[in-house]
């Protein structure tokens, strides 16, 4: 069972940057591809990047290639989403998600992590 934990969100405004952190215990942490989802209040929560285990393929939502980058240090069982020329529709609880592909944690990720809020101001 992997439990991921993130951190890092707060409030920014326009135009600013956040790096977001999610630390996973529990499994082999290299063995899962990891990903990014957001849910803003009263909409569905959308896909935003995944990376594959090593993070040599990844992928991004098209309204955030460009300003967002997914990594990670499989040293320190950590996935990151680094944020920059925030917007105010970015605002949302952003989870991290992990899975055994790249293809399922895009789609239907077998964990979750708990949130972390993220407020852009305009």
């Amino acid at each position: 069972q992997v439990q991921l934990i993130e951190s890092g969100g707060g409030m920014v405004q326009a135009g600013g940057s956040l790096r977001l952190s999610c630390a996973a215990s529990g499994g082999t942490f290299s063995n899962y591809a990891m990903g990014w989802f957001r849910q803003a209040p009263g909409k569905e929560r959308e896909f935003v990047a995944a990376c594959s285990r090593g993070c040599g393929v990844t992928y991004y939502a098209d309204s955030m290639k460009g300003r967002f980058t997914i990594s990670r240090d499989n040293a320190k069982n950590t996935v990151y989403l680094q944020m920059n020329s925030l917007k105010p529709e970015d605002t949302a609880e952003y989870y991290c998600a992990a899975s055994t592909t790249t293809q399922v944690v895009r789609t239907t990720p077998q964990y979750w992590g708990q949130g972390t809020q993220v407020t852009v101001s305009s």
